[in-house]
């Protein structure tokens, strides 16, 4: 798994109050989110009136697109011209995943997992216990 990380740090010229700065902030972003299918959140600068820290995340599978979409989206907030990028950074991660399908050296028993089970076989057994017809067989 590869995750892909960047930070935004921007000036908001315009602001003169931390409302101000937040309607800014929410807008783009918005359109970041809506446009690159990424996560973002206000990382730094939320007790300042002109100056805020975004960070974006994705993850996928491949190092070369996540790095890709991250440069758009950086490039993307700079074209919007809603406030001026002081900086950016961006980072990639590669995570090492067992060819199991887990963390490395977290030990898990297969069971636990809702989809160990057979496709359907859970909600089956749920409906058998929640069966009025199975408990109360022997009325007199």
């Amino acid at each position: 798994m590869v995750v892909g990380v960047a930070v935004i740090e921007i000036h908001v010229h315009e602001s003169q109050s931390l409302k101000a700065k937040r309607g800014v902030v929410r807008s783009i972003s918005g359109r970041v989110r809506n446009r690159f299918n990424v996560s973002v959140s206000e990382v730094g600068g939320q007790g300042t009136w002109q100056r805020a820290v975004l960070g974006l995340s994705m993850t996928g599978s491949e190092e070369g697109p996540l790095r890709r979409a991250l440069e758009k989206a950086v490039r993307f907030v700079e074209e919007t011209h809603l406030a001026q990028v002081v900086s950016s950074d961006i980072e990639i991660l590669r995570l090492p995943l067992e060819s199991t399908g887990g963390l490395p050296g977290v030990e898990t028993d297969e069971e636990d997992w809702p989809w160990s089970t057979g496709l359907g076989q859970a909600d089956a057994d749920d409906d058998r216990r929640d069966d009025p017809g199975d408990a109360g067989e022997s009325e007199d």
